[in-house]
């Protein structure tokens, strides 16, 4: 295991820190007696660096080999180990055996934005509590505590104070985006980065029942330190999504205000401002709270205001990661049922939702603080611009859009065909832990098969690929001949949700849509006018289908029947004659 060395700090940090021993001690945060953290030792607006915090960990676990488990598991695309540490109050670590015993996981992982840094900070606090206080280890009980220190090791290592445009400190952070310029919080399905590579294998094996990912939100301006995103709990279903919304929930509102920081969701305006309602954020699985979704876990992004100060930032989530690891241990038995519950359902469904919308018309409400907004024109341009009055608060209930419905479903398959030539996406079912079994000669079945309409994309670059907005199947049934090698995914199997949500083409965040099987769009023969001219007549003589969608097809357009690539065209795409059998046929089949 690579070990790094503990860095000193440089040029402004030092000046800071030295600053902070001439400051009167009302104004500096209370400190652990042994081992602070760099922030307990700093002014209250600083973030650790990479180096600190690392070593930090690793001088922990040297004292607590007892407590904690700290390790390298990987490094992340720029070469930069990425670590992972384990906690357990009575010295078991082995995953295997905390599985098979039925001890609950929670699992916090920081520092995915590293602009973002108070998870990061806060965690540091709360492990080196739990290896000192034995109160507190004590607690914890049987459930273990999962945690990766910092995420994003090439983002914290670019350190400004300039990337984030609205947000009050701390003095220097790190980037959103990781040496390949992308952004971790929407690669947990695509997986370009080894980061998310090993996100996936992570969560898979460790199997964690309840996780929290910290960070920091943009947007209006309200009272509220801590705002939270949860796995949106129509789309969590079965057992869980209700357990989430009328237990767990109000439980973590109530406690986080009893500690002195009110909370409210994520305020996500349906309009410009909160006046008008907020809408629940539905968490799609390109980020962890809906990535978490895809593996039945219970999982929260909480998101600190970022016109908050730093200290009350870190103080809010520190409290928001105490409140639910608590719940997670004095709940985890009924969570770990509920879980198992919601994969035999799973296994065993006979339909499946792969695409939500809110549900407009029947909004809950939500008891609300917020500040009066306000319009002014611009001294930049000739428009009026908003702004928030802190002078102006109001507390009033407003609309909450908190409910999705369906908005595609699929009948269940017994199972999934993939060919083996598709091996992006067959990796990464393997690292989610998805059953698969390789055929072990060729076969011929029949089967079902999409053919691909039309694809909509975006008009530019999306996280390093053209994500396709909208897509238009039509399901149709074959013979297909498979290969020995080709793989079966049976959907009777605790994995099957993300099998599903992923091999679906209409699903949120399936492989499709982010690329994987773009080549079948693509024609790869072409036809010299000269010579189809001839071919398309004799064609339209023999093809009765194929004349008749050209009839029509000439009422609805007759501007273009002077152009020829139009003309030919049409019959080139339409007719059987030529057609080539993969183009815009999705390679992935299903079984009934």
């Amino acid at each position: 295991m690579i070990q790094l060395s503990p860095l000193k700090r440089a040029g402004k940090l030092t000046r800071h820190t030295a600053r902070t021993a001439n400051m009167p001690p009302e104004n500096q945060t209370a400190m652990h007696p042994e081992m602070p953290t760099p922030y307990e030792q700093g002014n209250q607006n600083q973030t650790t660096l990479h180096s600190e915090c690392i070593a930090f960990y690793e001088q922990l676990a040297q004292r607590f080999p007892q407590v904690l488990r700290f390790e390298q598991i990987g490094t992340s695309d720029g070469g930069v180990p990425i670590h992972a540490g384990v906690v357990s109050a009575d010295g078991v670590f082995d995953r295997h055996l905390i599985k098979a015993q039925g001890r609950p996981v929670f699992f916090n992982n920081n520092g995915i934005h590293p602009g973002e840094p108070e998870g990061v900070d806060a965690c540091m606090a709360i492990v080196r509590d739990l290896c000192f206080d034995a109160d507190k280890l004590a607690a914890l009980g049987t459930t273990v505590l999962l945690f990766v220190p910092l995420y994003n090791v090439d983002g914290a290592l670019n350190r400004a104070n300039t990337s984030r445009v609205n947000q009050d400190g701390p003095e220097q952070f790190g980037f959103r985006g990781n040496s390949r310029h992308l952004d971790l919080n929407r690669d947990f399905i695509k997986c370009d980065t080894l980061n998310a590579q090993l996100f996936n294998q992570l969560v898979s094996t460790w199997d964690p029942d309840v996780m929290v990912d910290t960070h920091t939100s943009n947007g209006a301006d309200y009272p509220y330190t801590m705002t939270l995103i949860h796995t949106q709990a129509d789309k969590l279903g079965y057992g869980l999504g209700p357990f989430l919304r009328d237990t767990m929930l109000p439980h973590i509102y109530a406690q986080m205000a009893a500690k002195g920081w009110p909370t409210c969701p994520y305020v996500n305006p349906v309009h410009d401002t909160p006046d008008d309602g907020i809408a629940e954020f539905l968490e799609v699985p390109r980020f962890s709270t809906g990535f978490a979704a895809l593996h039945h876990v219970i999982g929260f992004m909480p998101e600190t205001h970022m016109l908050k100060p730093f200290k009350d930032r870190y103080e809010s989530m520190r409290a928001l990661l105490d409140v639910t690891m608590a719940f997670t241990t004095a709940h985890g038995e009924r969570i770990i049922k509920l879980r198992a519950d919601a994969r035999e359902q799973a296994a065993n469904a006979s339909e499946w939702t792969v695409n939500w919308k809110m549900d407009e018309a029947n909004p809950s409400t939500f008891r609300f603080n917020g500040y009066a907004a306000k319009r002014s024109p611009s001294l930049l341009g000739n428009y009026q611009r908003l702004s928030y009055d802190r002078t102006q608060p109001w507390e009033k209930d407003i609309a909450y859009y908190n409910s999705f419905v369906p908005a595609a479903t699929v009948r269940a398959p017994k199972g999934y065909i993939v060919p083996q030539a598709w091996r992006e996406a067959i990796e990464r079912l393997k690292w989610n832990g998805v059953e698969m079994a390789p055929f072990d000669e060729a076969a011929t079945i029949e089967a079902q098969y999409y053919h691909i309409v039309s694809v909509t994309s975006r008009p530019n670059a999306y996280e390093g690929h053209l994500y396709h907005d909208a897509v238009e199947l039509e399901a149709r049934t074959g013979s297909f001949t498979v290969q020995a090698g080709d793989w079966f995914i049976p959907l009777k199997q605790h994995n099957a949700r993300y099998a599903v949500e992923t091999l679906e083409p209409l699903g949120h965040d399936s492989f499709f849509r982010w690329g994987f099987f773009n080549s079948v769009l693509e024609k790869k023969e072409a036809y010299s006018d000269y010579v189809f001219e001839d071919l398309a007549l004799d064609m339209l003589e023999t093809e009765p289908e194929l004349k008749a969608k050209f009839d029509a097809w000439k009422a609805a357009n007759p501007a273009l029947l002077s152009q020829q690539d139009a003309v030919l065209g049409f019959i080139f795409e339409h007719g059987q004659r030529h057609a080539e059998p993969e183009w815009r046929r999705y390679p992935v089949l299903s079984v009934f």
